[in-house]
């Protein structure tokens, strides 16, 4: 699957107006021609967050985890992600490092 594009700050802002308005998510999703899993994704960061704005996406992350994985095989998950906490700084679990290997096609 590939990256969609971003929606604008404009349609992210419409979109909680509609809600604060008490439309539906499917009444949005037809008003601004959004698919309704992204309706409601915007609605819920804002109710968790506040904010509308998109975190910054870290492919710098898989892209350290795979040439870690490529220098050598034998490493556990564990010391993967140690590895990776030390030299980027980047905080992940375990159970992440697995779930982003199997994606990679790396299977243990």
């Amino acid at each position: 699957m590939g990256h969609s594009q971003e929606l604008s700050e404009f349609k992210r802002g419409t979109t909680i107006g509609c809600h604060l308005c008490n439309k539906s998510i499917h009444g949005i999703s037809l008003l601004l021609n959004i698919p309704r899993p992204t309706v409601s994704g915007i609605i819920t960061k804002w109710k968790k967050m506040r904010t509308t704005t998109p975190q910054p996406r870290n492919e710098w992350g898989q892209f350290m985890l795979e040439h870690t994985v490529r220098r050598s095989r034998q490493l556990s998950e564990e010391s993967i992600a140690k590895d990776l906490q030390t030299s980027c700084g980047l905080q992940i679990s375990t159970t992440a490092v697995r779930r982003e290997l199997h994606g990679m096609g790396f299977h243990g």
